[in-house]
């Protein structure tokens, strides 16, 4: 009888051998792919809060750029800047004039009226950062001219108005609820232009649908903050100029004989 040497057989696997080197592949494999699908959420959530961060420089800027050229308004209300709460939302507005504006058609000036506020879409339940903007003076000047979406996913909307001593929540008196009382006793807040804005913005950071945000309030992911301060560069000149018309115009009526019965 031929017996076959047993070294023949040394050179394969058992089966306990395979076991182990499958068990090890598979922790391999599911190991990579947890690397893999953890770099692409820290990656889409990079992508959508650089998008986010984006969007709230480039609000900023445009708030910064027609506040700092802002002019009055009308003659009654140079400056309003109104708080207001939507549900749980701060939606705060503002109203006032900048030159910050390029003529587009003939006979019209770098003059503009212009309101900062918030509204709310229907479909998504979201809100949005709105302009509105009106080239064309008139007697209503709170209204009219085109709007233009600013920034959507916007979660709240502050603004605070500084005198040079004090921050106001409010500016202006847009109903007139102070009319007729002594300016004694009038804050400083209601007539002329503030000396600086400070503009606080809440966004949403958009790591989730629009509809899963809004069905889930209490589990949201919390916003965004973004924050800045907008001087007013016209404002002491337009006080100044409204100071001194008010002067001259009461020496010239005391100059002025009375007239005849």
């Amino acid at each position: 009888m031929n017996v076959r040497p047993s070294g023949q057989y040394s050179a394969g696997f058992t089966l306990i051998e395979l076991s182990i080197s499958a068990a090890l592949m598979a922790m391999i494999l599911v190991s990579a792919y947890l690397c893999l699908s953890a770099g692409v959420s820290s990656q889409r959530l990079v992508e959508s809060r650089a998008g986010v961060v984006q969007s709230a420089r480039i609000a900023m800027a445009l708030l910064s750029a027609d506040l700092r050229c802002a002019c009055p308004l009308a003659k009654n209300n140079a400056f309003l800047g109104m708080k207001r709460t939507v549900g749980e939302v701060q939606a705060d507005n503002l109203d006032f004039a900048t030159h910050n504006y390029t003529p587009r058609r003939d006979r019209e000036a770098d003059w503009c009226e212009v309101s900062y506020f918030l509204d709310k879409d229907r479909a998504s339940g979201r809100f949005s950062l709105w302009r509105r903007r009106d080239s064309t003076p008139d007697d209503q000047p709170l209204s009219g001219g085109s709007r233009e979406e600013i920034i959507p996913g916007v979660r709240g909307l502050k603004f605070e108005y500084y005198d040079g001593f004090d921050w106001y929540d409010e500016w202006g008196d847009p109903e007139g609820r102070h009319k007729g009382q002594s300016t004694s006793l009038d804050p400083a807040n209601l007539s002329g232009m503030p000396e600086a804005v400070r503009i606080t913005l809440w966004l949403d950071p958009g790591s989730r649908p629009a509809k899963q945000a809004s069905s889930e309030k209490d589990s949201a992911e919390p916003p965004l903050v973004f924050q800045t301060v907008a001087r007013l560069n016209l404002a002491a000149i337009s006080q100044d100029s409204a100071s001194s018309s008010t002067t001259s115009g009461a020496g010239s009526g005391a100059s002025q004989p009375a007239p005849p019965p």
